[in-house]
């Protein structure tokens, strides 16, 4: 009885140990999606909003595409030395990229030089996010008893999510808390606050450096290199060892393709599509992602522990099938929901200002501001900026114009409502997802193996998502439900893959 207790305690510690490292990696890498559009505006030409914002996310996608590189260095790394001391490292890498981000001056201050450094410090945070996935997940479930490997590692699922929603959480903190005034408050975010939640992460890094030092070696790791059976050469068995190469395959196409794209579709796209589509309040947009991913994040256990119970195979499979079928109404709920042309104008409580900057002697910014409220509580502010330049006695031939709406309470709830099911589509499909891949590859190589399929899945097709889904908005503007077509094609495809060739349960000792 004991010494069962003692096991429940050490496995306890070791999941909050991997965790909350793996929960500060999640934040450096997720803060630069969730500021996308402050970062448009700071690192690009400000001359083309939409293309900044384009390049922005595409910077953000570039640091998905080198992960399964980074899978590949750590991996091997992980498989020769041990998994403590290389996810340890990717750490340490991931803190000090996304530290230094928030150092780096502007596009007005150095010009193209930003934008590039940035990229480069993108490339390092997902180099070092491809090694610390594989590491942790490898690391919990090796010291789990082998039939509790869904519930023990769904603890480290939660993580992804639990970073995303911590990054959101400091960047409102930040951004409410630089002025008692709103509007400058606001200013200060935008112009230099952005830069807060960027150099915070250093002390997130530093306490889960001093916590990981005192982990100790995975006991199936430790047994191989006592035993002399670890692999000399993981990437030449991981890849071509024919058998092997099947089940990372399998691995990629019948299971983490899919889960990918669900995952990214889920929250960030949500996310994206919210502020960026239905033009909702930036707070507004941020704070129904933080209470749908609340709501929603004890569900990574439970779908985990139930995988123990019934496999892993046909949660993971339903949740993409239910995200391919409700994604276009669900994603038309929310558009339609912040969509004023469907709506009666209370025109009596129209509200027009305008105001006049000076910029120099001769020409000065002009901002129009109108704010319409209709029937069922939403309020949408137009704001138009052009420049008059006196001399010429003419304005810019392109203002710049901004929508932003803010929602009612039963619409907020509502999107909440939404955002919150997609969520629960994510949890089915990345709950039991770590246990599975453990158990579909052998120890010895067991970190090179399941890191590369899990990048791949979720790096280049999961990653992509917001930044494809965006730009099929761009081009075919009369729907603006296009940028689904992406997740729910790759997700169909996985679904069918894994639907005929995946197994539900893999003998968790058959590997050990």
């Amino acid at each position: 009885m004991n010494q069962s207790t003692n096991e429940v305690q050490g496995i306890r510690r070791i999941i909050a140990a991997s965790s909350v490292g793996t929960l500060i990696e999640w934040y450096d890498f997720y803060i630069f999606g969730s500021l996308a559009p402050v970062l448009a505006s700071q690192f690009f030409p400000k001359t083309n909003p939409t293309a900044a914002l384009l390049s922005t996310l595409a910077t953000f996608a570039a640091g998905f595409i080198v992960r399964p590189f980074g899978a590949l260095v750590f991996g091997r790394l992980g498989d020769l030395i041990g998994r403590k001391y290389t996810f340890l490292l990717t750490l340490i890498i991931m803190g000090s990229s996304t530290f230094a981000i928030g150092l780096v001056p502007g596009y007005a201050t150095i010009g193209f030089a930003a934008p590039i450094i940035v990229l480069v410090l993108r490339l390092l945070q997902g180099l070092a996010l491809g090694g610390e996935y594989g590491g942790a997940a490898t690391y919990v479930a090796e010291h789990a008893p082998p039939k509790r490997r869904g519930f023990f590692t769904s603890w480290i699922q939660t993580t992804a999510t639990l970073g995303l929603f911590l990054s959101l959480g400091i960047i409102l903190i930040t951004r409410h808390s630089l002025d008692e005034d709103r509007l400058k408050s606001i200013a200060k975010f935008n112009d230099w606050g952005w830069r807060i939640p960027f150099l915070v992460s250093v002390f997130l890094v530093i306490v889960s450096v001093y916590i990981r030092l005192k982990m100790k070696e995975s006991p199936l790791y430790a047994k191989l290199k006592t035993e002399g059976k670890t692999s000399v050469n993981p990437l030449k068995e991981s890849f071509t060892h024919r058998s092997n190469l099947k089940m990372v395959l399998l691995a990629l196409f019948g299971a983490t393709m899919g889960q990918g794209v669900v995952w990214y579709t889920g929250q960030f796209y949500a996310q994206s599509f919210i502020e960026n589509i239905c033009k909702v309040d930036f707070e507004q947009s941020r704070t129904i992602l933080i209470w749908a991913i609340l709501f929603a994040t004890p569900f990574f256990v439970v779908f985990g522990n139930w995988s123990d119970k019934i496999g892993r195979k046909w949660i993971m499979m339903l949740g993409m099938l239910l995200a391919i079928l409700t994604y276009r109404p669900l994603f038309g709920k929310l558009f339609s929901i912040a969509d004023e042309k469907n709506k009666t104008e209370i025109s009596s409580k129209e509200e027009i200002k305008t105001t006049i900057t000076p910029i120099n002697t001769e020409n000065s910014l002009r901002t129009i501001s109108t704010k319409r409220l209709f029937e069922d509580g939403l309020l949408v502010t137009e704001t138009k900026t052009d420049t008059i330049y006196a001399s010429a006695e003419k304005t810019t031939l392109k203002p710049d114009i901004k929508l932003s709406k803010l929602l009612s309470k039963n619409s907020y709830w509502m999107m909440v409502g939404i955002v919150f099911i997609m969520i629960i589509y994510v949890t089915m499909v990345y709950g039991p997802i770590a246990a599975f891949l453990v158990e579909m590859f052998p120890t010895k190589i067991r970190y090179t193996s399941m890191s590369l399929p899990y990048h791949i899945g979720n790096g280049i097709f999961g990653g992509l998502t917001p930044f494809i889904a965006l730009l099929l908005t761009t081009i075919y503007t009369g729907d603006k439900l296009v940028g689904l077509y992406y997740p729910m094609i790759v997700a169909g495809v996985c679904l069918l893959i894994g639907l005929l060739y995946l197994r539900n349960k893999i003998d968790p000792d058959v590997n050990d």
